[in-house]
Order: C-alpha cells, then structure tokens, then sequence
C-alpha cells in the first residue's frame, strides 16, 4: 500500500519491507559473529513495538540463544511522555550473561536508560543494544547502540510494529506522516 490512513493522519511508504528485511540479515550476520562465542545469549524484546522485528531478527540468528519479552510503554500518540513504565517484567536469571536488548526505535533513548539501569541490578555479563530503527538526532543519552539496522531522521513513523495510538503495527512496510 502507498498510503494508510490511521485515525486522524494520513502515512505514506517510507522504507519497504525489501530493504528491512535486508538491513535486518546485516545485523543478524554481525551478531552471528560477534556474540558466537558467549554461552546462550539472551534476546530481550522490548513489546509491543519489537515483536516483528524480534521475529525477523532470531530467524536469521544461528546463536544458541534464548529470546524473552518485557513490555514497557512511554509514548501517548505521536509523542514520548517522558517517563517509562514497565509493564511486564523479566523473569529470568541473567546473571553472567549477555543480554541484547531489541528495540524497534531508539529515539529519545528514555527506554533504554531505563532497562538498562534495571538489567544492570541483576549482574549480566554485557548489555547490547539492537534497534531496527536509530534516530541519531534524538538521541542524547550515552549508553551506546551497538546494532542498528536503519538510521533515519527525527520522524514519526509506523508499521512493521510501530503504532500510532494502537493502530498500523501489522503492515510489513514502514510508513511516515504524509
């Protein structure tokens, strides 16, 4: 589809799934390498804007790994509150582990500060961070993103995961307000 309406706004094709999908086997090879030699790493997505690329990324990851969710939440609309709560959380003993945080969109960075913080407490080995998109010109936080998969502008966009208020994260496109 060209253009999608969702509720009060209208969006248009902005990346396809073609170059996503290729821009993910990139980052999954590099994590292939990088990470072949850690025990289990473990894929944390971050819901519910990850799962699809969480889906994509681990059928292209040949690790022996485990992938697990929590769910935190710090958007209203088209806008980051600024504060992030956390939903649902771990479960899991991560201790001496590597832990690579999936997220769908790093942009403000307040959702990372904040897991990472909380994934600290409980002693892993490492912290990685895998985004789908990267805004750098948002970004103002000094935890670094290891992987990215796209960089792209300071633009709302939605699909393949992202919403806008709970619409539009089923399309296999990303799409960009018109």
């Amino acid at each position: 589809m060209e253009r999608i309406t969702l509720h009060d706004k209208t969006f248009k094709t902005y990346i396809p799934f073609e170059t996503i999908d290729s821009a993910i086997a990139k980052v999954a090879d590099k994590l292939n390498v990088d990470l072949k030699e850690e025990d289990r790493p473990i894929f944390l997505g971050i819901l519910n804007g990850s799962f699809m690329f969480a889906a994509d990324l681990l059928k292209k990851v040949s690790l022996n790994c485990e992938i697990s969710f929590v769910k935190m939440a710090s958007y209203s609309g088209t806008q980051s509150t600024g504060h992030v709560k956390e939903l649902i959380g771990l479960n899991r003993d991560i201790s001496g582990r590597t832990v690579i945080i999936v997220e769908d969109v790093v942009d403000s960075g307040n959702t990372i500060v904040q897991l990472y913080k909380d994934l600290q407490a409980r002693n892993p080995k490492q912290i990685k961070i895998c985004t789908l998109l990267y805004k750098p010109g948002a970004y103002k936080e000094s935890i670094p993103i290891d992987y990215a998969c796209l960089e792209i502008p300071n633009d709302f966009v939605v699909g393949y995961g992202l919403d806008y208020d709970n619409l539009g994260r089923q399309y296999k496109d990303i799409y960009v307000i018109d």
